[in-house]
């Protein structure tokens, strides 16, 4: 019998139905919509209604995840939600999730690495599943953006959308496993030392909520983006080329790349580094913005969706975030 492996069995997604559009944008802030494209790749992003938060968008894109491969959520071993926006600081997003589902056999926990978190979290349930402890994980990346960006500020609020994506992490068959598909590689990486250039400066135990912080602005992103963009282009490529590498692998061997789709200049500077030609890379940006740990969930439901992504291809994901966070991972496909 041939030894089981993790493999990515379902996707699922979910985005609120209210659309903020670059000419909304205009009439907020002092920006345009060429300055946006132009520096961003993005048209609109989707934003959630004030009785929306990132469990009820986490919820959603499970159950969509759990009826795409047909089981239900009682079979789930462990959910695990990759945020920065949960509910509240505590009881972890992953709580109100699992009672959402009615997982009632299911532990968890959220994992926070900002844009990165997904790649971790996917990364972490195919070791929970090839350690044999576990026989169904679900991953979801959420974030509900909107509630930590500053409207007033024009380099930060034209950048992120709310939106969420869940993967099932399981075991392959003995004939996937022939195959060679499911998991295949990971590269992880932090560097505290950036957690400056990207951050949300109160509301932890440095800087308690106050009056003053809230006047000052302190509880939205605040980022440096030339740093934050010049770092980003040299580790995303440094890691996935690395992966390529180690696996004896060369850019022409990846049938798709699925970056985080934090701007279109990295993505495309990502790709040229790597040698690969943008017809191998997943960019839907433009329709979402920067949904953070949502991003690379729903660019591979839309790879799928546009017939970019089947079984057998070998898929590359990579995202640097705040921390700062990189990872890259790197999947044979298995449906």
């Amino acid at each position: 019998m041939a030894a089981t492996k993790p493999k990515i069995s379902a996707v699922g997604c979910y985005v609120p139905p209210g659309v903020l559009t670059n000419s909304d944008l205009e009439k907020m802030v002092q920006t345009n919509n060429d300055w946006i494209l132009d520096r961003t790749g993005i048209s609109e992003r989707h934003i959630a209604p004030p009785e929306m938060a990132t469990s009820d968008l986490a919820t959603a894109a499970a159950r969509a995840a759990l009826q795409s491969r047909g089981i239900d959520a009682t079979e789930l071993d462990a959910i695990l939600v990759c945020t920065v926006t949960p509910d509240m600081l505590f009881p972890a997003t992953a709580c109100l999730v699992q009672h959402n589902l009615g997982a009632n056999k299911a532990w968890g926990f959220d994992l926070v690495a900002a844009c990165s978190g997904f790649v971790y979290g996917i990364v972490t349930a195919a070791n929970f599943i090839a350690a044999g402890t576990h026989k169904k994980v679900l991953v979801i990346g959420a974030d509900t953006m909107s509630r930590i960006i500053n409207y007033e500020d024009r380099t930060t609020c034209v950048l992120f959308g709310d939106g969420a994506g869940a993967f099932l992490i399981e075991t392959t068959t003995d004939e996937e496993t022939e195959q060679g598909l499911g998991f295949v590689d990971f590269i992880g990486e932090i560097d505290g030392s950036g957690g400056q250039f990207l951050r949300m400066p109160a509301g932890g135990s440095r800087m308690p909520a106050t009056a003053q912080t809230v006047a000052d602005k302190q509880h939205y992103v605040h980022q440096e983006g030339q740093q934050v963009f010049k770092y980003a282009v040299l580790k995303m490529q440094q890691v996935c080329g690395e992966l390529l590498r180690r696996n004896n692998l060369t850019a022409e061997d990846i049938s798709i790349l699925i970056p985080h789709q934090a701007n279109r200049r990295i993505i495309e500077a990502t790709a040229e580094r790597l040698g690969l030609p943008m017809s191998k890379v997943m960019m839907n940006i433009g329709h979402y913005g920067n949904t953070t740990a949502g991003t690379i969930p729903l660019a591979t439901r839309d790879a799928i969706t546009e017939g970019r992504l089947k079984k057998g291809d070998l898929v590359l994901m990579a995202a640097v975030g705040a921390g700062y966070t990189v990872g890259a991972s790197l999947w044979r496909w298995a449906f």
